[in-house]
């Protein structure tokens, strides 16, 4: 399966997640995934996923203010956001249940 969101590693779901809520640059990006995660990714590790998910079609090019290069979704992209919230919930729903037994 070539998804995005197949699962094995969260990074483009994250990423789309996160462009689903508004456009995104990748350096909007790597700081709000500091912001959450205590971490800056690199370029590195970001611009390859940026790629990824644009030549899926998922996410497209967009100009703010004729400098920065943001991202958002496309049709195709919101479609595979919806279906991969889906199935990340399915798999992981029942999981905030668990966590809160173990503490």
């Amino acid at each position: 399966m070539d998804r995005c969101c197949d699962m094995r590693g969260f990074l483009s779901f994250l990423v789309l997640w996160l462009i689903g809520k508004k456009p995104m640059s990748g350096d909007d990006l790597r700081k709000e995934l500091e912001r959450r995660k205590g971490q800056k990714p690199s370029p590195g590790t970001i611009y390859p996923v940026l790629k990824s998910l644009q030549e899926y079609g998922w996410i497209e090019e967009i100009k703010d203010k004729g400098k920065v290069k943001k991202y958002r979704l496309t049709k195709s992209g919101e479609k595979e956001l919806k279906d991969s919230t889906r199935k990340f919930v399915s798999i992981f729903c029942d999981m905030e249940g668990e966590f809160r037994k173990a503490k």
